[in-house]
């Protein structure tokens, strides 16, 4: 077996840490054993580009639970866990191509080496791979059922290849179930995005001018949680709606260049490229920290702050690098730029990833069951399938709800009873 990972020694204590995680992921375990007894994927491969941790660990275990042969790349050069990616070789057979802080050459070889696979199903997360396979791997293509994708980032990139014709097979936009983006892009985000600064930095929150750019659902998350540590927090945006929002929700909402000379800590999510630029590092204060929580590194324009900085930076700690101006302010960016929360902490927590990856499960079931019935687009999770995550998901939280009586289903179903 072929892989490509940074030690195989550090496989033990992977495995521990994927078993911990596995308590926490009740749906996926369950379709896990459903997987088994039915064998949906039998005979296919499938290769994912996914962040490299313990919960991406416990879904790649669940699709060859079904029958699946199963082979994982790095989706971010900063986002591997190296001992999982040495317990999925060591104890599950699973080939595994990725290496934490991997250079751009090395995480574009190890893109290349799942799709030497010849996949039947791709997962990506931020489409790099549906990308590479459509640029440069043509000859792979005829082997493509369809995908699924997990990321916001991801799904952009997706609508413009469908909208130009460019997209050659179906995707299913798992981001977009409300499993995904309502719990694990807010409450997922929001926690993993703070975690990650803190562990960088080890700063107290309390009383600091967090400023958040955005309020998408990852934004929204990680605003709550700011504020819940005592944080003044800031919203950017460009949309009204969402502006609008962000004001009823009792966040102060102004541009970039207005929150950049009283901010303390910067953090972006939206998806698009320098959303930090040089204006606003010219009028940041002295020890101002930019973090990035949206999937690449292209949030905060590094190249402008080298430019402007005196020497380039300085790792003054773990995650941690300073740029010196000319005028002498120190301006600090964490885990170079690329995501915080799994760059400098282990991304998002088990119970949340447990009903996003029992959607990316769902979803690959659900290509292989319409193999040939769909078009080569962008498509949604059926909302059968989010309920029935949410249904398992609460059983597991020993949660019941109501059902609707006849008589109430009968009212919702007419338009003759009423008033």
């Amino acid at each position: 077996m072929d892989y490509d990972i940074k030690n195989i020694d550090l496989a033990t204590g992977g495995r521990h840490r994927i078993e911990w995680a596995q308590q926490e992921m009740n749906v996926l375990r369950g379709l896990k054993e459903q997987f088994a007894n039915e064998r949906p994927f039998a005979g296919l491969r499938i290769s994912g580009t996914m962040h490299v941790t313990t919960e991406t660990a416990n879904l790649m275990i669940a699709l060859q639970a079904g029958g699946a042969d199963v082979m994982l790349s790095a989706s971010n050069p900063l986002s591997t866990q190296d001992d999982v990616a040495a317990s999925l070789v060591s104890h599950f057979e699973i080939p595994v191509y990725a290496i934490k802080g991997e250079d751009n050459e090395t995480y574009h070889k190890h893109i290349n080496a799942v799709l030497d696979h010849k996949p039947n199903i791709i997962m990506d997360d931020g489409a790099d791979l549906v990308s590479t396979l459509h640029k440069t791997r043509r000859e792979v293509m005829p082997n493509v059922i369809g995908g699924t994708e997990e990321t916001t980032t991801g799904i952009v990139r997706l609508r413009a290849m469908a909208n130009d014709g460019a997209l050659e097979f179906p995707m299913m936009a798992v981001n977009d179930a409300l499993t995904k983006h309502l719990f694990d892009n807010r409450y997922g985000t929001g926690q993993s995005t703070m975690d990650g600064i803190i562990r960088a930095t080890n700063y107290l929150i309390a009383g600091r001018n967090v400023v958040v750019a955005g309020y998408g659902w990852c934004s929204r998350g990680i605003a709550m949680r700011a504020r819940g540590l005592g944080a003044n927090v800031i919203v950017t945006e460009i949309d009204h709606l969402k502006a609008l929002e962000a004001v009823m929700d009792g966040f102060r909402v102004m541009p970039m260049i207005e929150a950049a000379p009283i901010g303390d800590i910067f953090v972006s999510a939206t998806g698009d490229m320098h959303v930090m630029d040089k204006r606003h590092f010219e009028v940041m204060k002295n020890g101002a920290l930019m973090a990035n929580s949206g999937h690449f590194d292209i949030e905060i324009n590094i190249t402008a702050l080298n430019a402007m900085s005196q020497n380039g930076p300085r790792r003054v700690r773990p995650f941690v690098d300073e740029y010196v101006m000319q005028d002498g302010r120190q301006l600090y960016i964490l885990g170079e730029g690329r995501l915080i929360n799994l760059a400098a902490a282990e991304g998002h927590p088990a119970a949340v990833m447990d009903m996003s990856f029992a959607g990316q499960a769902m979803a690959a079931k659900y290509l292989v069951d319409n193999k040939g019935k769909l078009a080569n687009a962008v498509h949604t999770v059926p909302l059968e399938v989010d309920q029935e995550i949410a249904r398992i998901k609460l059983d597991s939280l020993g949660i019941s709800i109501d059902t609707l009586t006849a008589a109430q289903v009968k009212y919702l179903n007419s338009w003759e009873e009423g008033t």
